[in-house]
């Protein structure tokens, strides 16, 4: 099985990966995440990837395809994985084709979450991240037992850069200007899955996996 998830800016995909991740053995694979290890790292191309990131931009393409490729190319052909935060641009998509297909393998499924806009800028204006472990939770939704303090390692919670409203704004505008048209590329390929991402948790983790029964 190898799943892409799409969705707009605080749809919510990282909460449902963890649990695809865990309820079908996948690998994850996370460009934000790659990117953020090497920057912590201090690899070069981690810290132009976060020039990008902290102004809502998208990385551009040559520099995250190059990420992926390498990334791709230590495992076989038949290795179970989710995709998240990849890719996020027709030329990214068509690039992504080309090395499953020089793998002999292609994707299974896009699940795309779709949430309506307004419904995003208020999750995102109220999201907090652990500096420590990365655990999130959200002021209003999934507030810490202890204010700004996280509950699985005691860390520090702050907002990111890129959940601020000028950096939500612009994020939103580029996902409908570039990430949108994936969509459409997708969905003339007969695998896309639209999933109701406005309903709690649990409810829109069942339609995904009813969707994937469905498919076999």
């Amino acid at each position: 099985m190898k799943l892409l998830l799409m969705g707009p800016p605080g749809a919510g995909k990282g909460s449902q990966s963890k649990k695809l991740v865990e309820a079908y053995d996948l690998q994850s694979i996370s460009t934000g995440e790659m990117f953020r290890e090497a920057y912590k790292k201090g690899d070069p191309m981690g810290e132009k990837a976060m020039e990008y990131i902290r102004q809502g931009e998208l990385v551009d393409d040559e520099l995250t395809n190059r990420v992926v490729r390498e990334r791709l190319s230590h495992e076989r052909p038949d290795a179970r994985f989710l995709l998240d935060g990849y890719p996020r641009t027709v030329n990214q998509a068509r690039a992504l084709d080309k090395i499953l297909t020089e793998k002999g393998t292609r994707l299974t499924a896009v699940i795309n979450i779709v949430v309506d806009k307004e419904v995003i800028i208020e999750r995102m204006a109220g999201r907090r991240v652990c500096r420590q472990c990365a655990a999130t939770y959200h002021t209003k939704f999934r507030p810490p037992r202890v204010e700004n303090v996280c509950d699985a390692c005691g860390g520090d919670l702050h907002q990111r850069e890129d959940d601020k409203p000028a950096s939500v704004r612009n994020r939103l505008n580029i996902y409908e200007s570039k990430t949108r048209p994936i969509i459409d590329y997708y969905k003339g390929r007969g695998f896309l899955i639209n999933i109701d991402g406005e309903q709690s948790f649990e409810k829109v983790f069942r339609d995904i996996q009813r969707a994937l029964r469905d498919l076999t």
